[in-house]
């Protein structure tokens, strides 16, 4: 499949505010982006199966009532759930960034240790220290090749981008955190961990981990590699002027960190199809 010919399906609804951003990052590698209302996806069933990715981008879903996510994730499931496990069966991946992530885990896609689940298995909790958080933060590749979003980064490689969120506090079910977190390692769904400037793990330290993350962890894929959550924003960190000190470098770069995200499940498109 040519670039021209890949086509996204970025999902929007009220309190949604990152979808711009992430239409354009995939529009400057050549592909076509389209916003979508939840409502149009309802009532053309078919209109997902147009199109090769998914994506659900960063905001405040429905204002985040009840918990962050988790009325548009029960939305979703409800009224297309059919057509996303067709679409997840097909190979076809799915991205959820920041208020996507919470929609994924509160929708049972991640971490899907067992599949889609019809109930969520980890939580996107309030942060702690308490607060709503808008930093840049480094990040750790941790993940082996699996997941088809980080394909083209090095393990180890470091990445700077910022993170938006009051509730991203990764968390397991109390009692199996460590029997669950083998589990992810050994499935190789760990896909990048808050750490410091020197690739050094945050072990749980504010602000290097912005939030109190469980194992400093920042963004997870599903066991096939092609579900993707994570709480930073690599729209955000597409371009070089989008960094937090462009103005200072001599000569900055023309594209941030965020922009391999993107280049790698691209590619990943192009091979598949």
């Amino acid at each position: 499949m040519r670039r021209k010919e890949i086509k996204v399906c970025i999902v929007r609804v009220g309190g949604t505010n990152c979808d711009a951003e992430t239409k354009r990052a995939f529009e400057d590698l050549g592909v076509k982006a389209f916003i979508y209302h939840i409502n149009e996806l309802t009532k053309r069933k078919d209109l997902l199966f147009e199109h090769q990715i998914l994506v659900f981008p960063g905001g405040f879903s429905y204002g985040d009532h009840v918990r962050a996510g988790a009325i548009l994730a029960k939305i979703i499931m409800t009224r297309i759930g059919k057509e996303i496990r067709a679409f997840v069966d097909e190979g076809r991946p799915i991205l959820g960034i920041c208020n996507g992530f919470q929609v994924l885990v509160e929708a049972g896609l991640l971490p899907g240790l067992n599949g889609i689940s019809n109930y969520p298995e980890a939580a996107l909790a309030t942060n702690v220290p308490s607060g709503y958080r808008c930093m840049w933060v480094y990040l750790r590749h941790e993940n082996n090749g699996k997941c088809v979003f980080t394909w083209l980064i090095p393990r180890g490689m470091l990445l700077r981008i910022p993170v938006a969120h009051a509730e991203g506090r990764f968390m397991l079910p109390g009692g199996r955190e460590e029997k669950i977190l083998a589990s992810l390692i050994d499935n190789d769904q760990i896909v990048l961990r808050y750490c410091n400037e020197n690739g050094e793990p945050a072990e749980g330290r504010y602000p290097a981990n912005p939030n109190g993350s469980f194992y400093d962890i920042a963004g997870i894929c599903d066991q096939s590699g092609t579900i993707f959550g994570l709480m930073p924003h690599p729209e955000r960190a597409y371009y070089g002027w989008q960094l937090p000190d462009w103005t200072r470098m001599s000569k900055p770069p023309k594209y941030g960190d965020g922009k391999i995200i993107f280049e790698s499940i691209v590619k990943y498109v192009m091979k598949k199809f």
